[in-house]
C-alpha cells in the first residue's frame, strides 16, 4: 500500500562537536525525535565543510578525534515538527535550521491499489508549501538550498585538485554562509554506473552531494562559478526557510 502526502523536512545543520550535556547535540536531537513520536530522523555526516566564520572542516585519515559537519533530518507534520523545534530549539545555540516542503511517499505492507498514479505536482510554490506555518522561536530567514551532486572521482577542471574541495574553495571566497560535503555509500549517475563503497576495495567513486544554504541572490551569483566547474553532474535549486544560530565565540 502507498500512501502519499505533503509534510514538512526539518534539517538541522550542525558540527559533530556541539554537544548537548555528556553527548554529541545531533543524537539528542535524534533521541529527542525518537522521545516525541516522530515518525524518523536521519544523520548524514559530512566528511568536508565550511563554517560561518570561514574555516574549513576535513576529515582527516588517521585523526581519532576531528571536527565535521552533521546533518539531522527529520519529516513529519507540521506539528510535530513545531513540536520537536520547541523542545530543540532552546539548547540549539550555533548551527542552522532550514524548513522546506516534502512530498512524501510511504510504502508499507498490503494490497496495492489498482489504476493509474495519481497526478502530482511536486514542484509547487513556496506559498503552498506547509513548511511556512511552522512556529519557531526566532523569525526564519527565506534563502536557497543549493545542491549539487557529482563524482568521489571529478576533478577541477584543468587541475588536479578534487571537484569537491575546489567548489567549497571557491564558495569561501564568495563569502556564502557555509558548506557541507557529503559522500553516499551507494548511488549511480547519467550512465548508470552503479558506484558502492565496499570493504576491501582500494578506490571507489563514490556519490558526492556538496549542500550550500544561503540567501537566494549569493546562491544565484555564485551559479556562475558552479557553471564553470562542474561539468558533468546534478544541480538542484529549493526554497527553504532558513533559522540561524551563532555561538558568541563566532561573533
Amino acid at each position: 500500500m502507498k500512501i502519499e502526502a505533503e509534510q514538512v523536512l526539518c534539517r538541522f545543520h550542525v558540527s559533530n562537536f556541539i554537544r548537548h550535556g555528556m553527548q554529541p547535540l545531533y543524537e539528542w536531537i535524534v533521541e529527542t525525535a525518537r522521545r516525541e513520536g516522530l515518525q524518523g530522523a536521519t544523520v548524514l555526516k559530512g566528511f568536508r565543510g565550511l563554517r560561518a566564520d570561514g574555516s574549513v572542516l576535513a576529515e582527516q585519515t588517521w585523526a581519532i578525534s576531528q571536527e565535521l559537519p552533521v546533518i539531522v533530518e527529520v519529516v513529519d507534520e507540521p506539528a510535530r515538527i513545531e513540536e520537536l523545534l520547541a523542545r530543540v530549539e532552546p539548547s540549539f545555540r550555533d548551527g542552522v535550521i532550514t524548513l522546506e516542503r516534502a512530498h512524501v511517499l510511504l510504502y508499507r505492507a498490503g494490497a496495492r491499489p489498482p489504476g493509474r498514479l495519481p497526478e502530482r505536482d511536486v514542484l509547487g510554490t513556496t506559498a503552498e508549501s506547509r513548511a511556512i506555518g511552522v512556529r519557531t522561536m526566532k523569525v526564519p530567514e527565506n534563502g536557497v538550498l543549493l545542491r549539487i551532486f557529482i563524482g568521489e572521482s571529478d576533478r577541477e577542471p584543468g587541475g588536479d585538485r578534487p571537484l569537491f574541495e575546489a567548489i567549497v574553495r571557491r564558495a569561501r571566497e564568495a563569502h556564502l554562509a557555509g558548506a557541507t560535503v557529503l559522500r553516499g555509500p551507494m548511488g549511480f549517475g547519467r550512465h548508470s554506473r552503479m558506484h558502492t563503497s565496499k570493504l576491501l576495495e582500494l578506490s571507489t567513486d563514490l556519490p558526492i552531494v556538496i549542500e550550500i544554504v544561503d540567501a537566494e541572490e549569493k546562491v544565484d551569483a555564485f551559479l556562475p562559478t558552479v557553471d564553470e566547474l562542474v561539468t558533468e553532474g546534478l544541480v538542484t535549486l529549493e526554497a527553504v526557510r532558513i533559522v540561524r544560530y551563532v555561538s558568541p565565540d563566532a561573533r
